[in-house]
C-alpha cells in the first residue's frame, strides 16, 4: 500500500512541476492525474499496489462531500439572495456537460466504427 501511495504522490510531484514550469494555469494535481491515466494507458495495467490505494480512496469518496455541504449550510443565507442565478448556472452547466458528452461519444462513436470498418478489409 505504501508503494501505492508513492506513486500517486511522484506523479502528483510530476504534475506539479509541469504545471509550476510550464503549464501555470492547469492546477499540478490534475496534470498528475493526466499522467498517470496516460502511463496506465501506455502500460495497460494497474500496479496491484496502486489499485489498492485506489480502492480505499474510493470507499472513503463520501467524505469528500462533508466540507461541500458545510460550505452550502454555513453560506445558506447568500445562496437564498442568488437562488436563480445559481440554479440557473447549475442547468446551464448540466445541459452544456450533457451536451459536451454526447458529442464526445458520437466522436468517439464514429472513430471506432471507422476503426472496426478498416480491421473488416485487412
Amino acid at each position: 500500500m505504501i508503494s501505492g501511495l508513492v506513486q500517486l504522490f511522484l506523479w502528483q510531484g510530476l504534475g506539479e512541476l509541469l504545471s509550476k514550469f510550464f503549464l501555470p494555469g492547469i492546477p499540478g494535481p490534475v496534470l498528475g492525474l493526466l499522467l498517470l491515466l496516460t502511463f496506465l494507458c501506455v502500460r495497460k495495467q494497474v500496479d496491484s499496489d496502486l489499485a489498492m490505494v485506489a480502492d480505499s480512496f474510493r470507499q472513503h469518496l463520501g467524505l469528500l462531500f462533508v466540507p461541500a455541504s458545510v460550505g452550502v449550510l454555513l453560506f445558506l443565507p447568500e445562496l437564498q439572495t442568488h437562488a436563480l442565478a445559481v440554479s440557473t448556472a447549475l442547468i446551464v452547466s448540466v445541459i452544456l456537460t450533457i451536451a459536451v458528452t454526447a458529442l464526445v461519444l458520437k466522436v468517439f462513436w464514429y472513430f471506432s466504427l471507422k476503426r472496426n470498418k478498416g480491421h473488416r478489409h485487412e
